[in-house]
C-alpha cells in the first residue's frame, strides 16, 4: 500500500501534490490545523504541529512524509513575527522526527521544507549544494535552524532530504498571480536595480522532483529545488509583460519597495536579495525539468489560465 502524509498540506503547494498523487498513492493523508474530514482517498487530520496525536500512527508504513509547514515569511519581520516563523517550522519539524522514532514500521523517505535563501545574496556567483555560501540575517538564520534540527535526527531505516524550494510558480497560488496583477495594473518594470536572480521552478517540476525523489532511493541529503536557469529581476519583468501585452510597466526602485513594503506589511528583501541558487545534484542525478527557461513556464501558465 502507498501512503503519503503531508504535514501543512493545505497551503499552495500541499494542494499541488495532493492533486498530483492522488491517482498514485492508495492513500494521502493531510496533517493540518482545520476539522478533521474525508475526501475519497484523501484524508485531513487535525494536529497542532506541536504535540503526538491520533495522526502519529498514521505514519507507520508510509512511503512518504513530506513536511512544508512553516509561517508565511510574507510579513513584517516584528518580533512576534519572527518567533511565530522559527516555531513554526522547528516545532513541526521536531515533533515529526520524534514520532518517526517511535515508529514499528517508519516512513521510507522524510522530505522536510526547507529554503534556497539559506545561500547569501550572489548576483553573479551560481551557489549548489556542495560549493554554496551560506548567507547571513534573519532568514538565513531560519534556515539554518530549520535544517539543524531535521539534520539533527538519525533515521537508519528512512530516507531524508532537506527540500531547499525556491519561488513555485502555478496559478492557484504562490507568486505567480500576485505577479500578474501587477504586471496588469502597469507597475511590472524592474525592482530594484533589476540585477538581482530570482530562482524560480513550475509547480508541476516541483511535483515531479518530489515523485523523483521518492522513487530513487540513492536520493538523500539537500537538494536544491529550482529550475536550471535563474532570471535577472529585469528580464523576468520583461517577459511577464511581453505575456500579458502590458506594454507600460513602470519601474520600483529601492526606497519605493521600503516604502510600499510597510504599508502592506512585508520585506522588500523578498524580491531585492539575488538568489542563484542551481539544481547541480538534481541534474547530475539525471531529472530531467520539462519548464528548463522562466519563458517556458510563464507562458505555460498563462495559457493554462484562460
Amino acid at each position: 500500500m502507498k501512503k503519503l502524509i503531508i504535514a501543512g498540506g493545505t497551503g499552495f503547494l500541499g494542494q499541488a501534490l495532493t492533486e498530483y498523487f492522488k491517482n498514485k498513492m492508495d492513500e494521502i493523508v493531510i496533517l493540518s490545523r482545520n476539522e478533521s474530514r474525508n475526501e475519497g482517498n484523501v484524508t485531513y487530520l487535525k494536529w497542532d504541529a506541536k504535540t503526538f496525536g491520533s495522526w502519529c500512527p498514521k505514519l507507520e508504513g508510509a512511503t512518504a512524509v513530506i513536511n512544508l509547514c512553516g509561517k508565511s515569511v510574507d510579513c513584517r519581520y516584528t518580533e512576534e513575527n519572527k518567533k511565530i516563523i522559527f516555531s513554526s517550522r522547528l516545532d513541526s519539524t521536531k515533533i515529526i522526527g520524534e514520532a518517526i522514532q517511535k515508529c514499528q514500521d517508519p516512513p521510507k523517505i522524510w522530505m522536510n521544507g526547507a529554503s534556497s535563501t539559506i545561500y547569501g545574496h550572489s548576483e553573479n556567483t551560481p551557489m549548489t549544494e556542495a560549493s554554496g555560501k551560506i548567507g547571513e540575517g534573519f532568514s538565513i538564520e531560519v534556515c539554518k535552524a530549520w535544517e539543524k534540527m531535521f539534520n539533527d535526527f538519525k533515521l537508519s531505516s528512512t530516507r531524508m532530504i532537506n527540500l531547499r524550494i525556491s519561488l513555485v510558480m502555478g496559478n492557484e497560488g504562490g507568486v505567480f498571480p500576485v505577479l500578474k496583477k501587477v504586471v496588469g495594473r502597469g507597475l511590472g518594470g524592474k525592482m530594484g536595480n533589476g540585477r538581482q536572480q530570482v530562482n524560480w521552478i513550475h509547480v508541476q517540476d516541483f511535483c515531479r522532483i518530489i515523485e523523483w525523489m521518492i522513487d530513487n532511493e540513492k536520493a538523500k541529503g539537500a537538494y536544491n529545488i529550482v529550475a536550471p536557469s535563474p532570471v535577472r529581476n529585469e528580464k523576468m519583468m520583461k517577459l511577464f509583460r511581453k505575456k500579458l501585452h502590458a506594454w507600460i510597466g513602470l519601474p520600483a526602485p529601492a526606497w519605493l519597495l521600503e516604502i510600499g513594503a510597510f504599508f502592506i506589511r512585508t520585506e522588500t528583501e523578498l524580491v531585492l536579495k539575488s538568489r542563484y541558487a542551481v539544481p547541480e545534484r538534481l541534474l547530475n542525478e539525471g531529472f530531467q525539468f520539462k519548464y528548463n527557461s522562466f519563458e517556458e513556464c510563464i507562458e505555460n501558465l498563462i495559457q493554462s489560465s484562460r
